[in-house]
């Protein structure tokens, strides 16, 4: 079984911050009106595995983007928030709307504005480039895969193949 990350399969919900996990937190500025962020398919894939296997899917991003639009709009994701600074209450609304406790949540982020949020569940996960002080939270998982390529794929990966080994032993 593919297994890097302390999961569970009763996972639920995987709300992820966007730039540093989905992206490498680089901007690549055209001019001052095009900005652009390179996506893995990795990633995209990660998105579109998760969806299908029933699990949710959110955003709660610090800044706006067209990347993010895209992702909501090809995979039919309604639980998108973007310029958020104070993320806590968009994760406990998440929460609430779904009636999640925190053991079916997983919050993926990078920066010290995600860290009320990875405190706040039972599986947070960072990546190697994330702040120092995000690593160091006590219950923090860094995946292997690198921020912008595969580390949300990583993710997903390990809560299926959870629910899949789960599944074979109900069989």
């Amino acid at each position: 079984m593919y297994k890097t990350l302390n999961l569970s399969a009763d996972i639920k919900i995987i709300v992820s911050d966007f730039d540093g996990i989905f992206t490498d937190n680089s901007v690549y500025i055209l001019n001052p009106e095009t900005k652009l962020k390179k996506l893995s398919f990795k990633d995209l894939m990660g998105v579109s595995v998760a969806v299908k296997s029933g699990i949710k899917i959110a955003v709660i991003s610090g800044e706006k983007s067209k990347e993010i639009d895209y992702i909501a709009e090809k995979f039919s994701l309604e639980d998108i928030h973007q310029g958020i600074r104070n993320k806590l209450p968009v994760l406990e609304s998440i929460k609430e709307k779904y009636s999640l406790k925190s053991e079916e949540m997983l919050y993926i982020g990078d920066d010290v504005n995600d860290i009320e949020c990875l405190n706040s569940v039972k599986y947070a996960i960072t990546v190697e480039e994330a702040n120092y002080k995000v690593k160091q939270l006590p219950h923090i998982q860094i995946t292997k895969a690198n921020a912008g390529n595969g580390a949300f794929r990583e993710v997903v990966d390990n809560i299926t193949a959870l629910k899949e080994n789960l599944q074979d032993k109900e069989q």
